[in-house]
């Protein structure tokens, strides 16, 4: 980029949404996961030892120590080849997925493809994912753009996230999504890597995880509301242009989206089902697991873990959900997460 070169209007907003997310209460104001109205039934004969536990799996081909992502943010902004280098070099460590931010910047110039790039030569041998929006997906002819993409990045898998609402409020946004599922279904023929499909916080219901699975798509992922308001980070955006604040708490709370879709597993299509958007601990992901999920992922906290304590605090992070996943498995007789996904768990009111 020349020296005195304008910044385009997608590297601002990219940096734009980070910063609002650490610096601004940008959560659900009337609305929550609904995981806080789950317990688990507490098993006080478990027959196994804490050390017996095997929270392992395999996620795109690949092995995690830990049924975590550390889900979709940033990149295509300078400060962004940190971020995601030091989210990419915790994974490896740690041994679980990532997903870099929407490359839709990468699509424009290639000014910044190194700040997606380089989480995979931070992060060499776990699962990483690439992302492109909906509103893009549904203009292309082929696979092609998004195929230079995933190999930027030497994806194990492709990102397709769908944010109408996001698309709706944005200053600069694009709510055109017709023609976005033929798109998908064209990248699920054409891609040599999975599609998966997410939203970005305000959850997938059955219908629309029905009709992807129908085109295809073998992974789900139900961003489901309570956690980060994209909603209310694009009202921030706005400033003095605030559309009516029902919008910020628009959205499927998680747990209801994770029962929803665990609940079309097997009918007739085999898929994964990752559980994110708002889930805040260890225990969070052991009941998204047991409501039916096969892997949990966070964004915010990880990002905000990362912003006040440094490597440090990520890893002391990503260490007490480890032990909380782990308790959660001791404390309902749950070797392994295949136990967990059948293991007890009722609702508070229903106790």
């Amino acid at each position: 980029m020349p020296k005195h070169a304008p910044v385009r209007p997608t590297v601002s907003r990219k940096k734009q949404h980070v910063d609002l997310t650490l610096t601004k209460d940008v959560g659900f104001r009337g609305k929550t996961t609904g995981l806080e109205q789950w317990e688990f039934v507490h098993n006080a004969l478990p027959e196994l030892d804490l050390a017996d536990i095997d929270p392992s799996t395999k996620f795109l081909g690949k092995p995690l120590s830990y049924p975590f992502m550390i889900s979709s943010m940033t990149g295509g902004y300078k400060d962004a080849l940190r971020i995601n280098r030091q989210l990419a070099e915790a994974c490896e460590a740690m041994k679980i997925a990532m997903g870099v931010g929407s490359q839709r910047q990468a699509l424009e110039d290639r000014t910044y493809h190194k700040t997606f790039s380089v989480a995979r030569d931070a992060a060499p041998s776990i699962p990483i994912a690439g992302n492109l929006g909906a509103a893009e997906v549904a203009t292309l002819d082929n696979a092609a753009p998004v195929l230079r993409l995933a190999e930027m990045i030497g994806a194990d898998a492709f990102i397709i996230h769908l944010n109408p609402l996001q698309e709706l409020l944005q200053p600069e946004g694009a709510p055109r999504f017709r023609g976005v599922l033929h798109g998908i279904q064209m990248l699920v023929k054409e891609l040599p890597v999975p599609v998966i499909v997410k939203e970005v916080g305000a959850g997938l219901s059955a219908g629309v995880v029905r009709r992807l699975l129908d085109v295809g798509v073998t992974c789900i992922d139900i961003a489901g509301a309570g956690g980060t308001s994209w909603a209310g980070v694009e009202l921030l955006r706005r400033g003095g242009q605030l559309l009516p604040s029902p919008y910020w708490d628009w959205g499927i709370p998680t747990a209801a989206a994770v029962q929803d879709a665990a609940a079309l597993k097997g009918k007739p299509w085999p898929f994964t089902l990752i559980a994110s958007g708002g889930l805040s601990s260890g225990m969070d992901a052991a009941k998204c697991i047991a409501l039916g999920a096969d892997l949990a992922a966070s964004a915010r906290p990880m990002l905000k873990a990362l912003h006040t304590g440094g490597m440090r605090g990520l890893h002391a992070l990503l260490a007490t959900w480890a032990h909380e996943l782990r308790g959660a498995m001791f404390l309902t007789g749950s070797r392994t997460l295949a136990a967990l996904q059948k293991t007890a768990i009722v609702r508070n009111e229903d106790r």
